[in-house]
């Protein structure tokens, strides 16, 4: 082998320098590592023990799913929008702006699921499955959990108005896209706007915005009721996983979950830079974006008809693949 002369080279590379640099190398990634550990040991890893604590208890208890939801839909989740909301002092110029903001993304993941299935020449009732899974986040259960470990008390305003925003407009999308499938009605689209958190909300607003202080018993209450609602929430969560039956594990199951987990969050990063929005208002929307879906997706496909395995299994798959997704985003935010 021939002999480069050491007066050839551009410099002079000892042992000792290419030890040096490769010794920074692994502490640049042992620093990466453990912080990213710390983030899912921490942040991530809690909600997701929840989960798994309802998922193999719920059976074994015995516990409802639809008991348990009807619970939190009814009481827990307007106590905590009321204890939240009417003690916020975000102005309303920003309240706006992250409700176009998450709408705007939510209409454009929509749009990019529609592209992809007609791309791949997937058949209605399949596009439509992907408009739901990719815009049915689970903001509620996760997000406002993961945001709350991730950020502190300061999340709990911002997370609830993307919540809010996030829970009408999928909503809207998800039932409009699958009664034009199903040529159905779609006067589901307005019920969502009796739901007991959006009841909830003109009275908070009230009291947000005239300053005026909310009776210390009415404060205690909800917010008792309040502080319940996450952990009820998740524990649900892993009650209905188990209750599924079958799951369809295929291709457009990974595409569906990487339209939720990838390019939800990717687009709400590339729009958040038309939107005059703080460094937190666009950190929780990203991350907002980035929640696993939700299993209400998988109850309109049931009520549709639209391909419910499928679905169904996509929620238990993206919310399993959270656990990485989430961790790896929540390291970088």
């Amino acid at each position: 082998m021939m002999k480069i002369p050491q007066s050839k080279l551009p410099f002079h590379f000892s042992k000792s320098v290419l030890g040096a640099f490769i010794a920074l190398i692994l502490l640049l990634e042992m620093i990466w590592f453990l912080g990213t550990f710390q983030v899912f040991l921490n942040v991530v890893l809690p909600v997701f023990a929840l989960v798994a604590i309802g998922y193999f208890t719920g059976p074994l208890l015995g516990l409802q799913a639809k008991t348990m939801t009807r619970y939190a839909y009814f009481i827990l989740i307007p106590a905590f929008v009321f204890n939240v909301i009417s003690q916020s002092s975000v102005p309303l110029s920003t309240t706006l702006t992250m409700v176009g903001y998450s709408v705007l993304t939510h209409i454009m993941v929509a749009i990019g699921a529609v592209i992809v299935g007609k791309i791949l020449g997937r058949s209605r009732e399949v596009i439509a499955a992907f408009v739901l899974i990719s815009i049915f986040g689970n903001v509620g259960n996760f997000g406002l959990s993961l945001l709350d470990f991730r950020f502190g008390e300061v999340s709990k305003v911002p997370a609830t108005v993307y919540f809010l925003s996030i829970l009408v407009t999928s909503f809207v999308i998800g039932v409009g896209v699958a009664g034009w499938v199903r040529k159905g009605s779609l006067s589901a689209v307005t019920s969502v706007l009796k739901t007991p958190a959006l009841l909830a909300l003109p009275p908070a607003a009230i009291f947000a915005a005239t300053g005026w202080e909310v009776p210390l018993s009415v404060d205690r209450l909800t917010g008792l009721l309040g502080q319940a609602m996450i952990p009820t929430m998740i524990v649900t969560l892993g009650v209905q996983l188990s209750s599924v039956q079958k799951l369809e594990l295929n291709v457009d199951t990974w595409i569906a979950c990487g339209l939720r987990l990838l390019l939800a969050p990717l687009l709400a990063f590339g729009l958040a830079f038309l939107f005059p929005l703080g460094e937190l208002e666009k950190n929780i929307g990203i991350l907002q974006a980035a929640m696993p879906t939700a299993i209400l997706a998988a109850i309109i496909a049931i009520e549709y008809d639209l391909v419910p395995d499928f679905v169904t299994t996509s929620v238990l798959l993206s919310t399993i693949l959270g656990v990485f997704t989430l961790t790896i985003l929540l390291s970088i935010i």
